[in-house]
């Protein structure tokens, strides 16, 4: 009898089927990784331009403007960072932001005369979008009654309708007696109102009118000047610095009399041409204030988001601000600016 062959099993099992390698999670966050670099990158040259005391070229001048609100791409940067795992982004953020929170603090020390009042002065001013808030602007100053008003873009039908209501067609006795004006067209024209006795000063030169005045307060002389340059649109970047260096040449004549700025700068604390003006004695009555960074641009969306680009400035060793209100008209894309101050005795 043939013996019967036993086939034993192969101990060694089948080898199992070899599964996909996970892709590394740099590949995967590959994207996000890139995505925060762009932005840090953008918001790392803002910053760097601020800290240089710059402002740089297009689009540097136009975010400078909008300085605090970098915050949120800085924060999206971080976080993105923080998900694809890149320490040397994330480490980028924090120092970003931190620079970024350095420079949202309020430029220059708010500091006061301690001299004895002499007079107290509302100054009021507004940009009424090419004349179209002039009724608005009408309805305002009644209302509150400035001693000075300061009226950007207002086009010869809007000086004529301030000089109708409030000038000296107005009636027998004039809220506004006095005025100095650059007359023109859409943006060029501009005024400046006073119930104080005033003596023509010649404008700064600019694309758009920036009359000056010296006014009589109280048997004291002080300067008076409009401000509206040139916005930092692209392609016009030289003019606008030209025109910030303009203003700051007559702030820098004669800081020994006392001094009123005032209008639309197109300009904010964050841009070092408008630091400039600061430098030569002159205070920000919103720094002041404690309101240096509500924004008055564009009204539509203050002031919960914008750029304080209107502003009134004062000589540092002269005036105090007592208060300050932000009004929004309609018919313009700017909200006036209205502030109480105080003209002190020097020393």
């Amino acid at each position: 009898m043939e013996s019967a062959t036993i086939e034993r099993p192969d101990p060694t099992p089948d080898p199992a089927p070899e599964a996909t390698p996970p892709s590394p999670p740099r590949k995967r966050h590959r994207g996000k990784a890139g995505f925060a670099a762009l932005l840090l990158l953008g918001v790392s040259l803002v910053v760097v331009s601020r800290a240089v005391d710059v402002d740089a070229f297009t689009p540097v001048p136009q975010l400078l403007a909008f300085l605090p609100w970098l915050l949120a791409p800085t924060a999206l940067a971080l976080l993105l960072s923080l998900v694809a795992r890149w320490w040397t982004g994330l480490t980028w953020g924090v120092i970003v932001l931190a620079a970024l929170a350095w420079y949202i603090e309020p430029y220059a020390k708010a500091t006061e005369p301690t001299g004895p009042v002499l007079a107290e002065v509302r100054v009021m001013t507004s940009n009424v979008q090419f004349g179209q808030a002039t009724d608005a602007l009408v309805r305002a100053v009644l209302r509150d009654r400035p001693d000075i008003v300061f009226v950007e873009e207002c086009e010869v039908t809007c000086s004529a309708k301030l000089r109708d209501t409030l000038g000296d067609l107005s009636g027998k006795t004039p809220a506004y007696p006095h005025r100095q004006s650059v007359e023109g067209y859409g943006s060029t024209g501009s005024v400046i109102l006073s119930r104080y006795p005033l003596t023509s000063a010649a404008p700064v030169p600019g694309s758009m009118g920036m009359p000056g005045a010296i006014a009589d307060i109280e048997g004291r002389p002080v300067r008076l000047q409009l401000a509206h340059p040139m916005p930092p649109l692209p392609g016009a970047l030289d003019t606008w610095r030209r025109e910030l260096g303009a203003l700051r040449a007559y702030a820098a004549k004669d800081t020994r009399t006392p001094t009123i700025l005032a209008g639309d700068f197109n300009a904010s604390q964050d841009h070092a041409a408008f630091r400039a003006i600061l430098d030569t004695g002159l205070s920000d009555a919103a720094r002041l204030m404690g309101q240096d960074r509500r924004p008055t641009w564009p009204a539509r969306t203050t002031p919960r988001f914008g750029a304080q680009i209107d502003h009134v400035l004062v000589s540092r060793e002269d005036f105090s601000a007592r208060d300050i209100r932000f009004l929004e008209l309609s018919g313009t894309d700017h909200d006036a600016v209205t502030v109480d101050l105080a003209l002190h005795r020097r020393g």
